[in-house]
């Protein structure tokens, strides 16, 4: 994080908050990292809808849109960490949610898993910006997703994980 920019107090903070440096960069999480894309599927069974969380501007690449997530704790794993941390940023409850699959960015000494999720039958998610890391948490359509600035390892990952969804089944 820029020495400008500090996280207010008061932030869901453990042992694996810290940088770690990678050749010429830094990488948040000295666990690594992991964060949660959340879909819902529109009634023609396709993806209609993913949770994205406005990054706060203090934060590394503020003010551009991406998936609840962040360091992982001592000890824990990569869809334990993606489901505390959409609780914690966004008031995903991880009851509502079924994993179906994960994308690994391996770095040489970090590694960041997106854990991708659909909503459970019958499960209800109103996400909101759960704590000061996000300026705002939403469901986003993906025909919204080119007039918003998003993250840009998200935006490049973005149609891979998108292949991680099962085939939807078409409603009605």
């Amino acid at each position: 994080m820029s020495e400008s920019l500090k996280a207010p107090a008061g932030l869901h903070r453990h042992d694996g908050d810290e940088w770690v440096e990678c050749g010429d960069h830094q990488h948040w999480g000295r666990y690594g990292a992991a964060g949660l894309l959340l879909v819902r599927r529109g009634a023609d069974g396709a993806p209609g809808h993913l949770v994205l969380q406005h990054r706060a501007l203090w934060s590394h690449m503020g003010g551009t849109w991406g998936i609840p997530g962040g360091a992982l704790a001592p000890g824990e794993s990569p869809g334990d960490g993606a489901l505390r941390e959409a609780a914690e940023e966004a008031a995903v409850d991880p009851a509502a949610v079924e994993v179906v699959g994960t994308h690994v960015l391996e770095h040489p000494v970090w590694r960041y898993t997106t854990v991708v999720a659909e909503l459970r039958p019958g499960a209800r998610v109103d996400p909101r910006a759960a704590d000061a890391e996000s300026l705002a948490v939403r469901w986003v359509a993906l025909s919204e997703l080119g007039g918003l600035s998003l993250l840009p390892p998200f935006e490049a990952a973005l149609p891979a994980l998108l292949d991680l969804l099962p085939p939807g089944v078409r409603a009605g």
